[in-house]
């Protein structure tokens, strides 16, 4: 397994390239904006997009998802929550792109990339349908979980009670050796979390 990060568009959100080094295989986690550029540093790769992963649908994690399913023709993948979200014009969620041979994700539900499996992790509170993706050793929290923070909660569809619950319940749970990628800023790790998030 292999990871590029991009930042991308005006919030420099985190666009995350996974890829399955045996199978060349990628997954294109939260492309925020800047799509030409994200297209350029993927086909710099030699690698053959699969899908599109979305954390939530907010805009800065979802400008260049248009751009991105337009070049490689592949499926976006979001919780339903955050797709109804999108499709109401809620504010500060993305516009929503062309829906075709799209899914959706909910807690529990595991994606295949090359010989690499995806789990799904519900995490509502930031936006009612937050996702994270544990790969292996590492947990893509978009913005749920920061390095030494937590994603907002006074946007429409959010909650800080449910958002600590979640984070807790299903994240602090991972082994402390997880490496946390989050959708803004540096990585950090479950164990960092637990000894100085001063939100936990």
């Amino acid at each position: 397994m292999k990871i590029k990060r991009i930042p991308a568009g005006i919030y420099e959100a985190n666009c995350y390239i996974l890829i399955d080094e045996k199978t060349k295989e990628v997954a294109v986690i939260d492309p925020g904006g800047d799509g030409e550029i994200l297209i350029k540093e993927i086909d710099k790769l030699d690698v053959k997009v699969n899908c599109i992963l979305l954390t939530h649908g907010h805009m800065d994690h979802t400008d260049a998802v248009q751009d991105i399913k337009d070049k490689y023709n592949v499926p976006v993948y979001i919780n339903p929550k955050d797709k109804e979200m999108m499709s109401a014009g809620e504010n500060v969620f993305g516009a929503i792109w062309e829906q075709k041979n799209d899914g959706t994700i909910e807690d529990g539900d595991t994606l295949k990339l090359g010989e690499l499996i995806i789990k799904c992790i519900e995490t509502a509170g930031h936006t009612p349908g937050g996702m994270c993706f544990l790969v292996e050793n590492v947990v893509f929290t978009g913005d749920t979980l920061f390095q030494g923070s937590i994603g907002r909660t006074d946007f429409v569809g959010g909650s800080y009670e449910l958002l600590i619950k979640n984070i807790k319940t299903k994240l602090m749970i991972l082994p402390e050796d997880t490496i946390v990628l989050p959708g803004h800023g540096p990585e950090s790790s479950i164990k960092y979390e637990k000894q100085n998030n001063p939100f936990l």
